[in-house]
């Protein structure tokens, strides 16, 4: 993979406080790489345990990954509601490869009895646990504690008190940063964020925020945190959603006019080596969604998509930024999709370019706000998803979902039909399928059962063309065909039988009603929604 050279304009700093211009130019980056990127991960679920109620956040740490929320009891995979559940109050434990639901359980209650963020510590030790809560088993706190992660004990040593929600944490080695909806921590006034040290003493790290924090992101080696959320003023100034504060003192280092529209929060806050990202959510005209990559060094915007669609989560990986939203109206993104009417809730996008990559996993909206996923975190090789849905990939699945490296699903069989015949040939006809993982399909045509030809063809659930193939036969003789379609690795069935009869010379014979049933099928097929093709597909299996 070949990449242009990155371009970035100097930004000019001026006394404390760096504002960055509204029209930040975006870095000239090629949008030919992305072709050559491949999710390290399947769009095929695995099968996972399941929630009662709503995921509001994940972290991981040593092969276990750590689900936090508003729920009761979680259930295993494939069971229905009320079908062997376990206790869980509001916090469960997995094995990150297996599945397994692990022992660790302590039961968060009291207040909103809800978990609403999960960090975990640079050396993967300790597990920092904010939201609304006031009681972990029977030990009284105030909504933030902290647990070892070797053996699930409630650490002693780290009881901050905060007045109300927790909705963010991040943590240095030496530092715990908390966002939310408080004024007070330890007694103290702390406008909605706040850092205390590992062992819960509050610092004189301090900000004026005049409305909650949603997201934080603490960057020690350049001695700054980003802070998202609905605010309009930081430290008695303008910022929209976004800020770079000091890590020590509070102080704005940098702000982002422009990037933000009144009305947009920032829900999410990621970063690797070289840049932070972040996912917004918009509510009226206007608005934007969507995700934008700036660089560490210095704010400036690397590139800003403009996907409408809630974003609730990211995580860059392998060259990927996996995000969690209710996507529609890509249109303007490279590899985007245009308005439908329907949703993709998962979506893996080019840290280099935006592109928006052929790995689509779904799930539906679900309970609550009905905005689907809202939560990932990845482990030895995986990718656990958490959210308030009920279905993933159009089958029942509550709460959490995982995917890993191996490719299980084929493409549904397409409905095979006959639209023309001429003398010595009969023309077939199709819809393309379309695969979570793969753009480039393969069909193979049958004639009497033997292979007699192939077509390859890109396309997605979106743009799904008809394809044609003609084959050579005798004059007057009758055939029976079928087709399969392939991805590579998983082969789908055999579709239903067709026959055909190529005309004599000079006569042409015309295809009856049988053989033109899939016309009505494909047509239906043009228009369905995503989680509907499979289904549409299957109607065409041998029977």
């Amino acid at each position: 993979m070949h990449l242009r050279k990155l371009r970035t304009k100097p930004v000019t700093r001026a006394a404390a406080v760096t504002v960055l211009a509204c029209t930040t130019a975006l870095l000239d980056v090629s949008l030919a790489v992305a072709a050559d990127i491949t999710p390290p991960v399947s769009a095929d679920l695995l099968d996972t345990w399941q929630t009662d109620g709503i995921v509001w956040s994940m972290a991981a740490a040593n092969g276990v990954v750590y689900v936090g929320g508003t729920f009761d009891s979680v259930r295993p995979p494939g069971a229905a509601p009320g079908q062997g559940e376990v206790p869980r109050h509001n916090f469960a434990a997995f094995d990150s490869r297996t599945g397994r639901l692990l022992p660790c359980a302590p039961q968060f209650t009291g207040l909103g009895r809800t978990v609403r963020a999960l960090k975990v510590s640079p050396d993967s030790k300790v597990l920092y646990v904010g939201g609304s809560f006031n009681k972990v088993g029977s030990s009284p706190v105030n909504s933030a504690v902290a647990f070892n992660t070797a053996g699930c004990g409630l650490r002693k040593d780290f009881r901050p008190s905060v007045s109300a929600t927790v909705r963010a944490i991040d943590a240095t080695d030496s530092t715990v940063y908390l966002g939310g909806d408080f004024g007070r921590v330890n007694n103290e006034v702390r406008n909605r964020i706040a850092a205390v040290t590992t062992k819960g003493a509050l610092l004189p790290f301090k900000a004026q925020i005049d409305q909650p924090v949603r997201a934080l992101s603490a960057v020690a080696s350049h001695g700054r945190i980003f802070v998202g959320g609905d605010f309009e003023a930081v430290n008695g100034r303008p910022a929209r959603s976004l800020v770079a504060l000091h890590a020590a003192t509070g102080k704005t280092l940098l702000a982002y006019p422009g990037w933000f529209p009144y009305q947009s929060s920032v829900k999410a806050i990621a970063r690797d080596k070289t840049r932070f990202y972040v996912g917004a959510e918009g509510h009226g005209p206007g608005i934007f969604d969507g995700r934008i990559a700036g660089l560490l060094a210095n704010g400036t915007m690397v590139w800003k998509d403009t996907c409408r669609g809630a974003t609730q989560a990211l995580i860059p990986w392998k060259g990927i930024l996996f995000s969690a939203s209710h996507a529609h109206d890509c249109n303007q993104t490279p590899g985007g999709f245009p308005e439908r009417g329907d949703r993709q809730h998962l979506l893996a996008q080019s840290l280099d370019d935006r592109h928006i990559l052929h790995w689509f996993p779904d799930t539906n909206d679900g309970l609550g706000e009905q905005v689907g996923p809202r939560a990932l975190a990845i482990s030895k090789g995986h990718l656990w998803v958490g959210g308030e849905f009920t279905r993933v990939n159009d089958k029942p699945q509550q709460g959490i979902a995982r995917f890993g490296s191996r490719d299980t699903g084929a493409p549904a069989v397409p409905s095979l039909g006959v639209s023309d015949v001429d003398p010595g040939r009969v023309t077939l006809t199709w819809l393309a399928a379309w695969d979570r993982d793969d753009a480039s399909l393969t069909y193979r045509v049958y004639r009497d059962g033997k292979l007699v030809g192939r077509k390859t063809q890109a396309s997605t659930y979106w743009d799904r063309p008809r394809l044609t193939y003609t084959d050579t036969v005798g004059d007057g003789a009758a055939h029976k065909y079928t087709i399969e379609v392939t991805d590579g690795t998983n082969t789908s069935g055999k579709s239903r039988t067709v026959t055909a009869t190529a005309s004599k010379p000079a006569q042409r014979a015309v295809a009856g009603p049988s053989q033109n049933a899939p016309d009505e099928t494909a047509a239906q097929d043009e228009t369905s929604a995503p989680g509907e093709q499979a289904t549409a597909g299957q109607a065409g299996e041998t029977r």
